[in-house]
């Protein structure tokens, strides 16, 4: 055999190969999503009554005003292109002054303590949940912002409330952006 055949070889292999893995296999799993869980292949975009869109239920967004509920702290400043983790360890004073300001803005006090999770950041930094201790925790401030009584926004809570993993029954969770338009739709 001469060099040239090999190289010819070597050459159709790699093209067969990156077709094979890059474009038959891309499209085949993009096929099988779209035919089995349209909505999850397609970033489970959420929109509002307007039907514009508003999120993605699986990537958190920031709310600052109170009359919504807030997310987790977010490592990546809640840009779904970055998922990442803040890398610093928990004793980082970074954490701890970013801890304090939370603690600080929450007004939470030993008689009244803030839920672990509207403190620390998730591991992507995009978890859309929340604890249902943390929404209750939010609760008073929503209510008084929205002029309703804390009883009704319990029931909004409790509309919104999931539990992940099944029948092996985690503790529940609130998807805040789906709590947040289902406080917007109340008004």
């Amino acid at each position: 055999m001469n060099m040239t055949t090999n190289i010819s070889g070597a050459i159709r292999t790699a093209v067969l190969s990156i077709l094979l893995c890059c474009v038959v296999y891309t499209l085949v799993i993009w096929a099988i999503a779209q035919l089995f869980v349209p909505n999850t292949a397609n970033g489970s975009l959420v929109k509002n009554e307007a039907g514009e869109y508003v999120g993605s239920r699986q990537v958190a967004q920031e709310f600052t005003s109170d009359k919504y509920f807030h997310s987790r702290p977010s490592a990546a400043d809640y840009n779904g292109a970055g998922a990442v983790g803040s890398n610093l360890t928990p004793t980082s004073p970074k954490i701890t002054e970013r801890a304090r300001e939370i603690i600080k803005k929450y007004g939470a006090t030993a008689g009244n303590p803030i839920p672990a999770d509207l403190v620390t950041a998730s591991g992507s930094g995009l978890d859309p949940h929340i604890t249902l201790a943390a929404a209750k925790f939010q609760a008073p401030r929503v209510a008084k912002a929205r002029g309703i009584s804390e009883a009704e926004l319990e029931k909004i809570i409790a509309s919104q409330v999931e539990y992940p993993g099944g029948v092996m029954r985690n503790e529940p969770i609130v998807n805040v952006l789906m709590l947040n338009l289902a406080l917007d739709r109340k008004r």
